[in-house]
């Protein structure tokens, strides 16, 4: 049976509050930190937050579900605690206090995406294969939600003042919490299930440590967009308005790959989109640390969105499904965010800010353009795995060539 499209639609409605919150806080949140008179290096340490906390939140919380907790209700109170965290950005002005709340936020945010995405996968998964097509159409909508908010927060700030963020953050957490509380709720699990199987050895299978490889090294490459772009720009005299702009341009074309993914993924194996993301990823940046004064060089730069998040992520989440089914799903969302995003994330943004300071913000994107041709050799490797596993089990099977 389908899932029901209101349940399609409730996850939707998820997602668009949850990206308005990233597109919030990723783009404008640096520029408030410099507001308050942060260097560039602890702007980059605190921004690494987000991703220090990837490296246990995740993981910790996808236990918790694999191990008979309700991911909807999981969300729920996810949702509440970032909440009362963001909460705390109304008040607070210090160093510390400052990086306490952004710690709190990014813990409870770290339920929120592993748990939507196995939660969805599973209602996509009902008849057996998974449903990439409806998959892009749900996911669509958080990118959607991107840019409204990253367009609409730019032109705020630029007319009212940065000192406006916290309050739109509150605004756009206490959103999230309603909306997950439209989440359907699962169906009950049968008495007595099993344990869920041990993760362990499916990590240690080479094609699949070389692809958390890969999305590792991609992802350390956007660390440089995530937490330096916005101050780039700003050094080269961008206003806010044109921040959220340039921003908007890589959504855009975010919206369109995932709209048109379930006719991208049938027609090229996922591994191969990996490879095609880090190479684009490497012009990309390298476009970005050369476009000093040109404008149009960042467009195009940004136009790349399209292959270096939206083809990756899509391609990503394929081969996650495809390598933690059943009752190992949640921890394989769970691990892609802290062995993808997590541990890169926080080299990004500490190795970032220190780059920043002794060497300039363009530096930091000519690094970024390397990370992403290493993106691009281990997926070649993941695929190489892969394919011999594949010739090797149909070798051995009855009647194999």
């Amino acid at each position: 049976m389908n899932p029901a499209p209101t349940g399609l639609r409730a996850f939707g409605a998820v997602w668009f509050v949850y990206f308005a919150g990233i597109a919030l806080f990723n783009p404008y949140a640096p520029l408030w930190f410099k507001e308050l008179g942060f260097s560039t290096l602890l702007i980059g340490a605190v921004a690494s937050l987000q991703s220090w906390t990837r490296v246990v939140a995740p993981y910790g919380w996808g236990w918790w579900a694999d191990h008979g907790a309700s991911r909807v209700r999981l969300i729920r109170l996810a949702a509440a605690a970032a909440l009362v965290a963001a909460s705390g950005f109304l008040f607070v002005r210090g160093e510390w206090a400052v990086a306490a709340c952004t710690a709190l936020l990014f813990l409870a945010n770290g339920a929120i995406v592993p748990l939507s995405e196995s939660a969805l996968a599973s209602r996509l998964s009902a008849t057996g294969g998974f449903d990439a097509r409806r998959y892009g159409r749900v996911r669509v909508w958080g990118s959607i939600g991107f840019v409204v908010s990253v367009v609409a927060a730019g032109a705020l700030l630029q007319r009212a003042g940065i000192s406006l963020f916290p309050v739109l953050l509150c605004l756009l957490y206490a959103l999230l919490l309603a909306v997950a509380m439209r989440l359907p709720e699962p169906g009950a699990k049968a008495a007595g299930a099993a344990l869920p199987p041990p993760v362990l050895p499916v990590l240690r299978r080479p094609a699949v440590a070389w692809f958390f490889a890969s999305v590792a090294l991609t992802v350390l490459g956007h660390t440089a967009l995530y937490a330096f772009f916005s101050l780039l720009l700003d050094a080269r005299g961008y206003p806010k308005s044109a921040v959220g702009a340039l921003w908007a341009v890589s959504v855009a074309v975010e919206i369109v790959f995932f709209w048109f993914q379930g006719q991208a993924l049938a027609r090229f194996d996922a591994y191969r989109w990996l490879q095609w993301a880090g190479l684009a990823s490497a012009a990309r940046f390298a476009m970005t640390a050369a476009a000093e004064g040109s404008t149009a060089l960042l467009v195009a730069a940004q136009l790349l969105h399209a292959l270096t998040f939206a083809a990756h992520h899509a391609a990503s989440i394929v081969l996650v499904s495809r390598h933690f089914p059943g009752a190992l799903r949640t921890r394989g969302q769970a691990l892609y965010s802290v062995l993808g995003y997590g541990v890169p994330g926080v080299c990004g943004g500490l190795a970032g800010g220190w780059v920043a300071e002794h060497h300039g913000l363009p530096a930091v994107f000519w690094l970024a353009a390397v990370a992403g041709l290493g993106g691009a050799a281990a997926a070649a490797r993941a695929a190489r795995h892969d394919r011999v596993v594949h010739e090797t089990a149909s070798a051995g099977a009855p009647n194999g060539r």
